[in-house]
């Protein structure tokens, strides 16, 4: 009889399970029907706007315009390799970065009396623009790939430092006075308390650090590049051919939703637990 009813109750919750999924599957669609349908919405009156003549085409670009300049660019092959560039520079030292970064955070927590030392510093390098950066390091490492990696990484690192370093004081002290009592050594703390509890502190950082990375990268486009999806937005708003920026801006939106989303998988995989809270 307890078997029946434990039967019933695994049944139960397997269905509850899919139905959940299901509701969640057909809210995602419906949204996505609903944003999609106001995106149509505002790129058609837009079009109709631009042909009576009620908005400035010169000023503002249009969609047939935007559609026609895209086409160009794939065709020419600028599009591609100024995407394949920006990218490369924006993963390049978001990795940097940010693996040095946390890296960093987690060793400061072995010497509270160097973080004390190092924080007024981190502080103020954490609220420096790292724009600001950008004309020395590009004199420093040429106009190059290089400096825009450069840039990328000191805009990601002092955030994952920081992230990392807070997530080593989040841990509850008790278990590491268990794990003290047991006879563990630091280095076995650190490699079986502080490393696995930090890794949500450190994740979160590097979802940060996507666009920090990108802002840097764009940034130093802007400045000095021959190629880029920035160096494309200067030069065609030099030029005021709104349609090419509107290309190269979509395409910057369409690198950093991949982006975020492929850190937030990565997110999943590592974990898993945290899903029920994104």
């Amino acid at each position: 009889m307890s078997e029946t009813i434990l039967h019933k109750h695994v049944i139960r919750a397997g269905s509850v399970k899919e139905n959940n999924e299901s509701l969640t599957r057909n809210t995602f669609l419906i949204d996505n029907l609903w944003r999609g349908a106001a995106f149509a919405v505002v790129i058609i009156f837009w079009q109709i706007g631009t042909d009576l003549g009620w908005i400035n085409a010169f000023l503002m670009g249009s969609p047939l315009g935007i559609v026609k300049e895209a086409l160009r660019l794939i065709q020419s092959g600028q599009l591609l390799s100024d995407t394949v560039a920006t990218v490369y520079a924006t993963v390049t030292g978001f990795l940097i970065g940010s693996s040095l970064g946390s890296i960093a955070g987690l060793l400061l927590w072995f010497s509270r009396t160097t973080a004390r030392i190092l924080d007024p510093l981190v502080v103020a390098l954490n609220g420096l623009p790292k724009i600001a950066l950008a004309p020395m390091i590009i004199i420093w490492f040429g106009s190059g790939m290089f400096s825009k990696i450069m840039l990328a990484t000191v805009a990601t690192f002092v955030v994952a430092l920081l992230s990392a370093y807070q997530g080593t004081h989040q841990i509850d002290k008790n278990l590491i006075n268990l794990m003290r009592s047991l006879g563990a050594s630091r280095r076995e703390i650190f490699t079986k308390v502080v490393a696995p509890a930090t890794l949500p502190w450190i994740i979160s950082a590097f979802r940060l650090n996507i666009g920090f990375a990108l802002i840097a990268e764009i940034g130093g486009e802007f400045i000095s590049s021959d190629r880029g999806l920035g160096r494309m937005i200067f030069v065609a708003g030099n030029l005021f051919n709104l349609n090419v920026v509107w290309v190269g801006v979509t395409m910057l939106m369409i690198v950093a939703i991949a982006l975020y989303v492929l850190i937030t998988q990565v997110e999943k995989r590592l974990l898993p637990w945290e899903r029920g809270n994104h």
